[in-house]
C-alpha cells in the first residue's frame, strides 16, 4: 500500500513521525513535511540556548532522517493561510499535526501582565527571526519565575557576559545587546522543594560552569516530607538534582561578579510596580510542606528588589486555522492521535500558569484524515523520549487506519500538484536543498569570525535565510 501524507511542522516532532512513517515495513510512504519557518528543526535551532551545542547535536539526528529518499520539505508555508487544512485532505491520505508550542503562558499574578515570557527571551537570543531584534537588559537585579530548564536557560544567560557566548553561534545584534547586559543578581524562585524541581541533573549543573557565576541556595531551603524522599528514592534523576542543589546550598557568596539565587517554597504573588509602571520588586509568600505530599501557604511574605521579571512557567500552542482547538488547554484535542472534532481536555492546574497535567483526555468524534503529535497533542512536556514514543502512537494509528481502508484517497494524485498551487499563489516555498546552501552560508559566516572563528553564526532576518533556502534559488 502506497501512502502519501503530509506532516505539518519540521521540528524535532514533525521529523520523528516523518520517520516512523517511512520505515513502516506494511506500507510505502512518501512525505511532505510543511514548516512556516525558513528553516527546519523547530525548538532545536529556535528553542535551545546557543550554549548547549550537546543538545543542539540532536539536530545531526534529524538531519540524517531529512536527508531520506521519500521525504521532502515545503518550509515558509504557514497552513491555513497559504493552503487550507481542507486542501491538505484532498491532495495527500493522511495530514499530521505537529506545529510545537512556542507562545508563553501569562504569569497569572497582580502586575503578572509587565513580566516578560521566557519564550520572548529565548527567541531573541536564538536568533528567531519573529521575535525582537534587540532587548533591554538594563537592570541590575533580576527575577525568573519557574524552576525547570527553561527558567536555567535563560537566568544562565542573563549571568553570562557577551564574551563568553561569543564563541556560540549567537547573530550580531544578540552579541551586541548581551555585551551591555547590567545583571548582577538573579533570583529563580518555584513553590514547592528541591525534590519537585523540573531540573534535569547535567543542565543545573552547567549552571555553575561559568567562572563568573556563583549559584547559591539558602540552606534553609533544602527540605524534604517523607514523600519527597520516597521520590528521590524511586528516581536516579531527582535524587542527582536535590545533591546538586545541596552542594550549592553550602557554599558561602564568593566575590563572582554574577549570583544566581534559586529559591524553594517562595511562591510569587505579586509583581511590584512603581507610579509610571516600572518593575521595582516581586512579592513572594512563603511555603511549607503539609506533610502528605503538598505545600500550604504560611503568610509569610518577602518583597525581593528587581528592576525586571521573566515567567517560565510553560509554553502554549496557537490554533492551526480549520482544525478543532481547546483553548482552555491549548492543545488539539485528540484520542493519542487522532484529531477530535470536539470535546474538552481536563487535568489538574499547573504552578502560576494556568495549565493542565500532560496527561489529557479527550471526547469527540475522530476527524477524517487528521492526526497530531508533540507538544500540541499532550501539552508542552516531556523530552525528547517522550517525542519519539509519543511519534509513534500517532503513526501507528495512521498506519492502522489505512490498512483497514479507513482513509479516503487524494483527489488529485499528482504528487507536486502541492507545488504548483503555490508557485500559483505566489509562494516562495524553501526547500532541504536550500537548507543546504543556509547551513553553508552561516557556516561560512562562523568562519570568517577574524580570530575567533565559530562552528555557525546564525542569520537572523527572515529575507535573508529566504534569500538562500526558497526553490527559485541556487
Amino acid at each position: 500500500m502506497s501512502l502519501r501524507v503530509a506532516v505539518v511542522g519540521a521540528g524535532p516532532a514533525g521529523i520523528y513521525a516523518s520517520d516512523l512513517l517511512l520505515k513502516n515495513p506494511e506500507v510505502d510512504v512518501h512525505v511532505d513535511l510543511f514548516e512556516q519557518m525558513p528553516a527546519p528543526f523547530g525548538l532545536i535551532r529556535y528553542g535551545v540556548a546557543p550554549d548547549h551545542p550537546r543538545i543542539k547535536g540532536i539536530v545531526k539526528s534529524l538531519h540524517q532522517v531529512m536527508d531520506k529518499d521519500g521525504l521532502r520539505l515545503i518550509g515558509n508555508v504557514t497552513v491555513g493561510r497559504d493552503i487550507t487544512v481542507e486542501e491538505l485532505t484532498e491532495l495527500y491520505d493522511a495530514v499530521v499535526f505537529s506545529t510545537g508550542a512556542v507562545r508563553d503562558r501569562e504569569l497569572l499574578i497582580p502586575g503578572g501582565e509587565k513580566s516578560i515570557g521566557a519564550g520572548e527571551f529565548v527567541g531573541f537570543y536564538d536568533g528567531n527571526p519573529r521575535f525582537e531584534r534587540s532587548w533591554d537588559l538594563s537592570a541590575k537585579e533580576v527575577a525568573v519565575v519557574g524552576v525547570g530548564n527553561v527558567a536555567l536557560d535563560i537566568s544562565r544567560i542573563l549571568a553570562k557576559t557577551g564574551d563568553e557566548l561569543l564563541v556560540t553561534e549567537i547573530p550580531d545584534n544578540v552579541y551586541e545587546t548581551l555585551r551591555t547586559n547590567q545583571a548582577e543578581v538573579v533570583h529563580m524562585f518555584g513553590r514547592r522543594g528541591p525534590a519537585q524541581a523540573k531540573f534535569t541533573p547535567k543542565e543545573l549543573r552547567e549552571l555553575d560552569e561559568s567562572p563568573t557565576i556563583q549559584v547559591l541556595v539558602n540552606p534553609e531551603d533544602i527540605d524534604y516530607d517523607s514523600l519527597s524522599e520516597e521520590v528521590r528514592r524511586a528516581d536516579k534523576s531527582v535524587d542527582l538534582v536535590c545533591s546538586v542543589l545541596e552542594q550549592y546550598a553550602m557554599r558561602d557568596p564568593d566575590d563572582s561578579p554574577h549570583k544566581i539565587y534559586i529559591h524553594f517554597f517562595e511562591n510569587p504573588v505579586e509583581v511590584l510596580l512603581d507610579d509610571a509602571g516600572n518593575t521595582v520588586g516581586i512579592r513572594t509568600e512563603r511555603q511549607e510542606l503539609d506533610g502528605e505530599g503538598g505545600i500550604r501557604a504560611t503568610g509569610e511574605f518577602t518583597d525581593w528588589p528587581v528592576q525586571q521579571v521573566y515567567h517560565a512557567v510553560g509554553y502554549r500552542s496557537e490554533p492551526v486555522e480549520g482544525v478543532p482547538f481547546d483553548f482552555e488547554r491549548h492543545v488539539i484535542p485528540n484520542d493519542g492521535g487522532h484529531v477530535l472534532s470536539d470535546g474538552t481536555v481536563t487535568g489538574a492546574d499547573s504552578e502560576l500558569s494556568g495549565a493542565g497535567d500532560a496527561g489529557a483526555s479527550a471526547a469527540g468524534q475522530p476527524v477524517d484524515k487528521l492526526y497530531v503529535t508533540g507538544w500540541i497533542k499532550r501539552g508542552p512536556v516531556g523530552l525528547i523520549g517522550n517525542t519519539k514514543s509519543d511519534a509513534k502512537e500517532t503513526t501507528d494509528m495512521l498506519v492502522a487506519d489505512a490498512l483497514a481502508g479507513k482513509l479516503a484517497a487524494p483527489t488529485n494524485d499528482d504528487p507536486d500538484a502541492v507545488l504548483k498551487l503555490l508557485e500559483s499563489r505566489g509562494v516562495d516555498y524553501a526547500t532541504w536543498d536550500g537548507w543546504y546552501r543556509l547551513d553553508e552560508a552561516e557556516r561560512a559566516a562562523g568562519e570568517s569570525c577574524g580570530t575567533n572563528p565559530r562552528e555557525r553564526k546564525k542569520l537572523v532576518e527572515w529575507e535573508d535565510m529566504l534569500a538562500h533556502t526558497t526553490h527559485t534559488k541556487g
